[in-house]
């Protein structure tokens, strides 16, 4: 506050008023620095092994009737693997999972791999439930939205970014698939089989990304 003596125009009295000014710190005076933000949640996401995700996506498919190779292709395609990715458009983890979607299955921490991992399974199993089984239509909806493949009559969007993407899931599923069949448990779960019955039940992708099942 500075005190100031000055003339009143009107009457020439001489009158007192009071100016706040801005502190300014004196010369030399330390300054207190910045206290430092911490980093954000993305940048502290926990770093782990491929083991340890493999183990995730295994107990995932398995709870919730999933091929993992599935989850494996969506994870690869989505995040490339990486438990920090954030994209332009908000969508979190390894399985890039946005956070209204997140709340909905449940996902507490988007960024810790096994539970992202086990909210984007729940969301692939909704959206095969919803849509009978049909793998192109529930991977459209995973990528661009339920209203999405409903504003279209349930088909597949026109929309260049999910047209490739269903492509780049196949392509990865058609790598992850003869890979699957070497192993001994079955590669889909549970399998229809009758008790006599010795064939395998398998999974063919097309090119455009339908998915249809076999038997060998």
């Amino acid at each position: 506050m500075v005190s100031i003596v000055s003339a009143d125009q009107r009457t020439g009295k001489l009158v007192r008023s009071v100016v706040a000014t801005t502190r300014r710190e004196a010369p030399g005076r330390a300054v207190a620095p910045a206290v430092p933000q911490p980093a954000s949640r993305a940048q502290s996401a926990p770093m782990v092994s491929a083991a340890a995700i493999a183990d995730a996506v295994e107990r995932a498919a398995a709870q919730h009737s999933l091929p993992p190779q599935l989850i494996h292709s969506v994870i690869k395609v989505e995040s490339n693997y990486n438990p920090g990715a954030v994209s332009s458009k908000g969508a979190l983890g390894l399985m890039q999972l946005i956070p209204a979607t997140a709340r909905r299955f449940g996902v507490a921490d988007v960024f810790d791999p096994v539970d992202n991992i086990q909210g984007g399974a729940r969301y692939l199993r909704y959206l095969l439930d919803l849509y009978g089984g049909d793998y192109p239509l529930a991977l459209a909806a995973y990528n661009a939205g339920e209203g999405a493949v409903a504003k279209y009559g349930t088909t597949v969007p026109p929309y260049p970014e999910t047209q490739n993407y269903l492509k780049l899931v196949a392509r990865h599923l058609r790598e992850a698939l003869p890979a699957a069949v070497e192993k001994p448990k079955p590669l889909f779960a549970p399998p229809v089989a009758r008790p006599d019955d010795t064939t395998h039940v398998l999974a063919v992708v097309s090119e455009d990304g339908s998915l249809r099942y076999v038997s060998r």
